[in-house]
């Protein structure tokens, strides 16, 4: 069963629910931060009386008894939208959110560089691997803490806020201590410890598309962040894995409409990973955006040749200035699409 509040409901309404409903031993989970709050409940079968006495408890919107495999992260239940807030920036609202930075931090100076550089071509965040995980366990797999240090460093500097990756569930509290969005890779969309841990923290998540996940999977991966109690998680499509060898990965951009019909949550698009080539990664952005998507995910470099990971996939800082000009004009454009509101 899923209880939507009213967006105008109290705390204490809500609270009220929640205890009538763990006082006849059923298990909940609430999401509230970033709209009208919303409660799934089970643990055990639903008395027929159930759903009426909460429909007319104070600060109660509806009852659904038939809610989707992802209940809390179904459009239905909170049909206006999420807006994610990092610091003053949103994502989900109006205004394309433009996450920009290198695919791993080399050095400290090249790192601040390129976060100027982005924040004066238009990016709101800025992103930057600290731990990556590679295929070949001889690749270069980041600087670890020391990363992060930077990152903390840049956003001092610029004043974007920051966006990076964590691996593993021991990591999480480390990693949330620097950043201000916790990435949560491609390969890590199904690890359900490491989902369950990035729930417990007050951090927005941004939750990367399994390269051979089904948006019904990649939808409840993102159940399990919500019913821990974090809605503040952003969904990213970054390309499926394919027969077609021409590009890295295909850019499924079937996938950006579709979530805005099944789901409240943002949606932003990497074109960087999801092509493979740095040529397409400007007009795949114009397409994402086309379609829908809040934001765009994209990898730069002042050298991309000569980049410790990804290079082929790099856009040059310069190259930023029209793909965020372009990201805007479509945004408008598109602004007639599903409203969104923002959370006081």
């Amino acid at each position: 069963m899923l209880i939507t509040m009213k967006a105008d409901a109290s705390t204490q309404a809500t609270d009220s629910v929640i205890n009538m409903l763990t006082g006849r031993g059923f298990e909940v989970h609430t999401i509230r931060s970033s709209g009208a709050a919303v409660i799934g409940v089970n643990g055990k079968p639903i008395p027929e009386d159930l759903p009426s006495s909460m429909q007319i408890a104070d600060g109660v919107s509806h009852v659904d008894l038939h809610p989707s495999k992802y209940p809390l992260a179904a459009r239905s239940s909170r049909p206006e939208g999420t807006v994610v807030r990092v610091g003053e920036t949103t994502i989900g609202g109006l205004e394309p959110a433009i996450i920009a930075g290198p695919c791993v931090i080399e050095t400290e100076d090249e790192l601040i560089s390129i976060a100027q550089g982005v924040k004066r071509h238009g990016a709101t965040l800025l992103r930057g691997g600290a731990f990556k995980p590679r295929t070949s366990p001889y690749s270069f797999q980041g600087h670890g803490e020391l990363g992060l240090e930077m990152l903390a460093k840049a956003r001092e500097e610029t004043g974007l806020p920051v966006v990076t990756e964590v691996m593993e569930p021991g990591a999480v509290e480390m990693v949330a201590h620097y950043a201000d969005v916790l990435q949560i890779g491609s390969r890590n969309m199904m690890n359900f410890p490491l989902l369950r841990a990035v729930s417990q923290v007050d951090k927005p998540v941004l939750l990367k598309r399994g390269f051979a996940a089904t948006i019904e999977e990649w939808l409840q991966s993102a159940e399990y962040i919500l019913a821990g109690g974090n809605d503040r998680v952003i969904l990213c499509e970054r390309g499926i894995r394919s027969f077609d060898q021409a590009t890295r990965f295909t850019l499924d951009l079937n996938a950006v409409p579709l979530l805005r019909e099944l789901t409240h949550l943002p949606v932003v698009v990497d074109p960087s990973h999801g092509t493979g080539r740095r040529e397409m990664v400007a007009p795949m952005s114009a397409a994402g955006m086309a379609a829908g998507a809040h934001g765009l995910i994209i990898e730069v470099h002042p050298q991309p040749d000569t980049a410790m990971c990804d290079g082929p996939q790099t856009i040059y800082v310069d190259d930023l200035a029209g793909i965020v000009s372009h990201a805007r004009t479509i945004s408008a454009m598109m602004s007639t699409g599903v409203p969104t509101k923002v959370p006081a």
